[in-house]
């Protein structure tokens, strides 16, 4: 690799951009491609699929041989609430390869008991979110049922560039949620990006099995093509 393409590669990655290296195997040549420069890119659709599913692998182009290497973010996970669901999402996403954070100011739930390896933060969502510097890569998940603590973190999650937002309530809670943002200056578009009931609609009932509708939604958001159906939320009674 040429010395100006590991330095460029090496920026992308410190700075949590995805990135790929396109090798031809025959001849060698090697080009970088940025995430925000794959669209225009001959090969787009190889390098969406590849860079959606994470994976480096040979593809062939027009009878070429060409392997494209991988570079992407490793995911996060900010779960806003100490609570039980919280309890059963924090490990099944960190068994997913995610690093995940737990933001909750109540400090008796946010505790080392509660959450065995897990990163803690007890403070107030203004002070504990800006230091986690929430990016394209990270998904956000509001679990409070308290607007004092899930609005101003939802107000923050939709100022970046999450893959996933999504949070806990009914339709009915929900739509008073939506009342609150707009209140706030939150645009529509904006809005519509929060997934809401939080989690996909598998009939989930306990705290586990929630967390499993979370986690299904987050991994088909970073997953599947946009341009994919819709799939359904988690159906909650209003």
């Amino acid at each position: 690799m040429r010395y100006e393409t590991l330095s460029e590669l090496n920026a992308e990655r410190s700075a949590r951009r995805a990135v790929l290296v396109v090798t031809d195997v025959e001849s060698g040549d090697q080009r970088l491609v940025k995430a925000a420069d794959i669209a225009a890119d001959p090969l787009h659709s190889e390098l969406d699929r590849h860079l959606r599913m994470g994976k480096s692998g040979m593809i062939d182009a027009g009878g070429r041989r060409i392997f494209l290497n991988v570079y992407a973010p490793t995911a996060r996970l900010v779960i806003i609430g100490a609570v039980h669901i919280s309890q059963a999402l924090a490990p099944l996403a960190q068994s997913l390869g995610y690093d995940v954070y737990v933001v909750d100011p109540r400090t008796a739930f946010a505790s080392p008991e509660r959450f065995a390896g897990v990163p803690l933060f007890a403070d107030w969502p203004d002070v504990a979110l800006p230091p986690l510097k929430i990016d394209r890569y990270t998904a956000f998940a509001a679990l409070t049922h308290d607007p004092k603590i899930d609005d101003p973190a939802l107000l923050h999650a939709l100022s970046r560039d999450c893959f996933y937002i999504g949070a806990l309530g009914s339709r009915k809670t929900h739509g008073k949620r939506l009342d609150r943002l707009k209140e706030q200056g939150v645009s529509e578009a904006a809005l519509a990006r929060i997934r809401a009931p939080i989690g996909l609609a598998i009939g989930a009932v306990s705290p586990a099995e929630i967390a499993v509708s979370i986690m299904a939604q987050i991994t088909a958001s970073l997953r599947l093509p946009q341009e994919s159906p819709a799939i359904q939320p988690l159906r909650v009674p209003a």
